[in-house]
Parts: C-alpha cells; sequence; structure tokens
C-alpha cells in the first residue's frame, strides 16, 4: 500500500467521487430543466483522475482544467454550493455568475480556472510552472485537458516549451475515447499520444484512469520529478464518460453495450468501494452513509443556488478590480 493509501484516505477518497458523481448528475438534470444557462459538460465516469490526482499534490500547488471541470474543481476543494450556483448563474457563484460552467476559478484552492479553449488550460498551467519556477516557489503546476486536445497544435507547443525550460509541469490527458463523437483511434495519427509526447523529449506514461490508485501514484511520482528538478512529466489516463459530451447529446456514435460495459466492469467507485469493503475497512452501512451524506451535500448545493440572487452590474468585477477578478 502507499504511503498515502491508509484505510481512511481512501474512505476519504471514496467520498469525494461519490460527491462528484451525484453532482453532475444533477447538475445535469438541472440543465435540462433549464436552471444552467449553457448547458454542462458532464464528467461522470472519470471520477477517479480529479480525486487521484488531486489526492497527490500539495496545497500550493496549481491546477488548470479545461471545459469539462466540475470534477476537478470539487476533487480540489471548491465549495459545491458555490460551484452550482455558478453553473445557474447566480451572484453567490464562484464567478459571480458570470463566468458560467467551462471558467470557473478559485484561486484560495489553488484552482487557476478552467478554459473553454481545446488544449488551452495547458498553457494556463505551462505559464503557472513558468512562474513556480522563476520564483523557486517549490509549487507544481497540473494542466487538465482531454483526447481531442491531443491533436491541437497548441497543446504540443505547451509542452516543448515545459521540455526547453525543465518547468515543473503535470500535464494530464483524460483520454475518454471521443472527441465530442469522433472516437480518438479514428484520427490518432500513430495510435499513440504517449510515443506522440516522448518525440518531445518528455517522459510519458499511459495510466488507467478507472483505477484512482494509479493515478494517485502516477501523479505522485511526476510531482516528485518536478520537485526534484527533472522537469514535466505526460500522463494519458484512459478513462471514460458514460454521459454525452455536453446536456442533451444522445451518445448515438457509441453502442449502449459499449457503455454498459464501462459502467459495470471499470466503474471506478464501484471498484474502490468493493476493495474497502473486501478488505473491511469499510461496511456497507458505511457505503451507505457516505452516499446520503453526497446526495444531501448536493441537493444544500441545489438549494442554495436556487435561492441566490441574479447578478447585478454594481456587483460584477471590473477588470481592473484585482481582488474581484481572484474570486
Amino acid at each position: 500500500m502507499h504511503d498515502q493509501e491508509t484505510p481512511e484516505a481512501l474512505v476519504e477518497w471514496l467520498a469525494a467521487m461519490l460527491l462528484i458523481r451525484e453532482f453532475e448528475e444533477q447538475a445535469e438534470r438541472a440543465s435540462l430543466r433549464g436552471k444552467v444557462p449553457g448547458g454542462v459538460h458532464p464528467a461522470i465516469g472519470q471520477e477517479a483522475v480529479a480525486v487521484g490526482a488531486m489526492r497527490a499534490l500539495g496545497p500550493d500547488d496549481i491546477v488548470t482544467g479545461g471545459h469539462r471541470p466540475h470534477h476537478h474543481a470539487l476533487a480540489r476543494g471548491v465549495d459545491p454550493a458555490r460551484l452550482m450556483a455558478e453553473l445557474f448563474g447566480r451572484e453567490t457563484g464562484l464567478g459571480h455568475g458570470i463566468a458560467g460552467s467551462m471558467h470557473l476559478s478559485d484561486f484560495s484552492r489553488g484552482y487557476y480556472g478552467s478554459n473553454g479553449i481545446v488544449g488551452a488550460s495547458l498553457g494556463l498551467a505551462m505559464g503557472a510552472a513558468l512562474g513556480a519556477s522563476m520564483r523557486g516557489t517549490g509549487q507544481v503546476a497540473v494542466g487538465f485537458v482531454g483526447d481531442g486536445a491531443a491533436n491541437t497544435g497548441r497543446t504540443w507547443e505547451f509542452v516543448n516549451m515545459a521540455v526547453i525550460w525543465n518547468l515543473p509541469l503535470i500535464a494530464i490527458c483524460e483520454n475518454n475515447l471521443y472527441a465530442v463523437e469522433t472516437f480518438i483511434d479514428n484520427v490518432m495519427g500513430g495510435k499513440s499520444m504517449v510515443r506522440r509526447a516522448e518525440g518531445f523529449g518528455i517522459p510519458a506514461f499511459e495510466v488507467d484512469g478507472q483505477d484512482i490508485h494509479e493515478v494517485n501514484r502516477a501523479v505522485a511520482t511526476a510531482r516528485e520529478r518536478a520537485l526534484a528538478g527533472d522537469g514535466p512529466t505526460f500522463l494519458e489516463m484512459r478513462t471514460y464518460r458514460y454521459h454525452g459530451h455536453e446536456t442533451g447529446d444522445k451518445g448515438v456514435y457509441r453502442t449502449a453495450d459499449e457503455v454498459d460495459r464501462w459502467r459495470t466492469e471499470r466503474d471506478p467507485i464501484a471498484r474502490l468501494a468493493s476493495s474497502l469493503q473486501a478488505s473491511g475497512d469499510l461496511s456497507e452501512q458505511g457505503l451507505t452513509e457516505l452516499q446520503e451524506q453526497a446526495v444531501a451535500r448536493v441537493a444544500d448545493a441545489l438549494a442554495f443556488a436556487d435561492e441566490s440572487p441574479w447578478p447585478s452590474a454594481s456587483t460584477a468585477p471590473h477588470p481592473t478590480d484585482r481582488e474581484g477578478s481572484a474570486r
């Protein structure tokens, strides 16, 4: 067992994944009811990538995400009530209701923001890693992108800069196999993003993104390399999203059998829960309590968001208001 993987820690990891799963399911339902302007990009099924990675980081490390960011933010400790309020477009949200689902940030948690431009989040992380390197702060920056970004030029420009400047960057690609509706193997020249990354001189590894233990160890090792001055690491997390690319996507580009197979055979929550129960570290009643706690927290978040006021011009942060723009 890894040093971080005490029974108490693993139960907390499971609780965090359950919270993310419940949040995403309820947020998508709220979106279908018209509560979330613009819809959401759910990461249901990808919880282990977010939680496993975040639990390998230090409190001062920096995280950025792409257009599917809720699981990253929640795993980093962002308040689910303020996150839900942001999705609802309310003044109490992370961005005062004007940032929306794809542009979240909470600097107090080291969450420097998500971004709707494919691959751009890695650029934000690369810049943060450069700043940390120049200031000698001992921070590591982690940038999450999706598999679609692996076919975007800017992604590899950021990797290249991190390599030549030997930056403390961890580039994580959440490969859920589909860039919107396009199957990755149909558009990936050479068939391997790990080999593609290695061509830039960066250590690159494929990780089972449905195994929270493997995710955590891979990110912990990459962080140790970065802090030792050995530069960046590229991690391809093989994962899967159970729902569509975004609200309203019926997922006709893949079979129901494929989705069911991932749900029943490789679900990250079920895998960790079964392991904890088999080891005697979590009872059936304990699991039920964790599930109920997640449901209650998300219900509170929904109520908070629904009851919060709409933003007004007087509360919108001005571009020159440094305090407001960082909230």
